[in-house]
Order: structure tokens, then sequence, then C-alpha cells
């Protein structure tokens, strides 16, 4: 009679064979089995995305979570080694960067094509774009009605004016978030024009910059400031918050969409893309197209207050809808990406910390 430790024995060793037959000669089924996501999206929201994929197709989930920077240092340190199949960033510009360094490959997909805009998507040279937008969050200007009307800031132009002098809130310039807008402007304006309007917006601020967005929005609701620069699905949780203090800050604050007469409001993206040494290769695509199917969409913008980048998605996030619809700018992310490293130079010599 075998013992209870030979009985844990002979079963560890029939798993491991079955294991090995499955890595050795079920490559195909492995490859539809698994998908492993290197995501900088930390939100629980998301837990619903992932598991409907799950049920859908059958494609189990193996995730790493990190930011941005933290997910193309580990891609790089990697190498060709790396478990990595789908990579998601929630930047346009660490996007455009990672496809300069290579980490990402061309997917040549009909339904991505159909679906997704072509300013939300990377360059397409003949075999497909190497990463695809799958939802957009505003920047916008949070203000305190008592102290400014909405025609003094209804411009990102006029956040330079001396009017606005000691007035201004603001996360860090070299956020991602505000490189992104900054480097909007310089598309938008050039770049000499683009700096002075910096160096405007700098003179401008209440306080040094620090915190994150909803810092700058409570801020303004506190009066320390009158005007902030934050991303819509920040403010929208507040205003679907059950919590009296940001139903406080809700009360005290309004929101301006800019330029909405000239170029419009400046989007930045949260994205995915396949990577460059994805062995699941078939799955990381499936994935990529779930994300721009009518139901993913809907998550975006249900459970985390973003809006969908596929056109004619039906959202019933109440928060979105209460803050209307508005026009967005059409310059192509990846140029606003591009310009990303110029604009750190500016801000380095406006002071802008």
């Amino acid at each position: 009679m075998s013992t209870p430790r030979q009985r844990r024995l002979c079963t560890w060793l029939a798993t491991a064979a079955v294991t090995a037959v499955t890595l050795v000669g079920g490559t195909a089924y492995a490859q539809q089995q698994v998908l492993n996501l290197y995501s900088a999206r930390h939100y629980q929201t998301d837990e619903r995305l992932y598991d409907d994929f799950t049920k859908t197709t059958g494609i189990r989930i193996n995730r790493v979570d990190a930011d941005d920077a933290g997910i193309l240092a580990r891609l790089k340190a990697e190498g060709s080694a790396s478990p990595a199949d789908v990579i998601l960033l929630v930047d346009a510009a660490r996007l455009w960067r990672a496809e300069q360094d290579g980490l990402f490959q061309p997917v040549k997909s009909a339904a991505l094509e159909q679906r997704v805009p072509a300013q939300f998507r990377g360059a397409d040279a003949g075999q497909g774009s190497q990463w695809f937008g799958f939802s957009t969050r505003a920047r916008v200007l949070v203000y305190d009605p008592s102290r400014l009307k909405p025609e003094q800031i209804d411009a990102y132009e006029k956040l330079a004016d001396p009017a606005l002098k000691g007035m201004i809130c603001s996360r860090s310039g070299s956020h991602p978030y505000n490189l992104s807008l900054f480097g909007s402007v310089v598309e938008h304006l050039g770049a000499d024009k683009a700096e002075a309007w910096l160096k405007g917006v700098t003179a401008n601020l209440a306080r040094d910059p620090k915190g994150g967005d909803t810092d700058q929005i409570r801020a303004v609701s506190a009066g320390e400031c009158a005007v902030a620069i934050a991303n819509t699905y920040y403010y929208a949780r507040l205003m679907r918050s059950s919590s009296p203090a940001d139903k406080a800050v809700v009360d005290k604050t309004r929101v301006v969409f800019p330029n909405q007469s000239t170029w419009g409001t400046h989007v930045n993206i949260s994205g995915g893309a396949v990577a460059r040494h994805a062995k699941n290769r078939d799955a990381a695509v499936k994935f990529l197209e779930y994300l721009a199917s009518d139901q993913a969409q809907r998550y975006f913008a249900d459970g985390n207050n973003e809006y969908p980048t596929v056109p004619g998605v039906v959202t019933e996030n109440p928060a979105l809808t209460a803050m209307g619809r508005f026009k967005a700018e059409t310059v192509p992310v990846a140029k606003v990406g591009a310009n990303t490293a110029q604009v750190q130079m500016m801000l380095d010599r406006v002071g802008y910390k």
C-alpha cells in the first residue's frame, strides 16, 4: 500500500507529464488558451472586461500590472525572452515611444481598421498599425464659477493670460497627461508660440505642481486656485460618488471643454498593442479586436468613465451624459507623442516643474 507522501508524488508526476505534453505537443492549444498581458490600466472595473473576454473566448489572461514607464522598462530588459503578448498603456506619448523603440509588432486586422478611427492608431507602413486606441479622456479645465467666467478659460491659450496670475493648479508638467496636452499645443501653435504659452502658464500657477488630477479639482473647490487642468474621468468619478465630500466638490466647481470654436479639446488615449516577441499572437490579436467591440467599449465608458474610441457606441454613464457632447481635436495622437521630448525641454527652460 502506498503512503500519502507517495500518492502526492505520483499526482505531481502525472500533472507534470500532462503539462509537458501540452507544452511540447500542444503549441497551438497553448496559444489559443493563454494570453500574457502587461497592463498600465490599474482600474478595478477592468476585471469585468477581462472576465468577459475569457468567458467569450476561453482564453485565460495572465496579467502583470505596472505603470507605463515600468512596463516599457521591463519589456526592454526582458528582450526576446519576454512572455508578454499584449501591452496596455494609458498615454499616447508612451505608446509612440514604445513603437519607436521597437517594442510592438504591426497588426493587420480589418475589424480594428474599420472600428478604430485613424487618428487613434499608430503608423501603418502597409503591414498594419502597431497600436490602437480603445478609450479616450478629455483634458478639460475645472473652475470655480464664483471666481471665473467660462469665457475667460474657454481656450487653452487663455491659461497664459496675465489676468489668471496665481489662479492655476496643475499636476507636474512632466506627467504624461500634461506632456500630451502640451505636445498638442505645439502641434497647433508651433514650437515658439507654444513655449511662450508655457512660460505664461507657469507664471500663473497658484503653487508648485503636485499631486494628481483629483487633487487639482479638490484644490479648486477649496479655494486654493480658481482653475485646474484635469482629465474628464477624474471629474466623472467625483460626479458619480456617493461621498458627501465629493458631492460638495462637484457642487462648487464647473467644467469647460476648451477650444470648441477652434481646434477642439485635447484627448489622450488608453491603447493596446501586440508585443514584439508575443508567443501567443493569435490570442493577442483576438483580445485587441475584443477591446474594439461594442460590449468592451461600453465597459470602458460605464465602468471607468472613459469615452469610447469606436464611433456610435452608446453609453449609459450619467456623468458623461451630464458633461455633454464636445468637439475633440483630430490631430493624430502619434504626432502629439512625437512632440513630447521637445516639450520636456521647453518645460525645463520655463521652470514648469
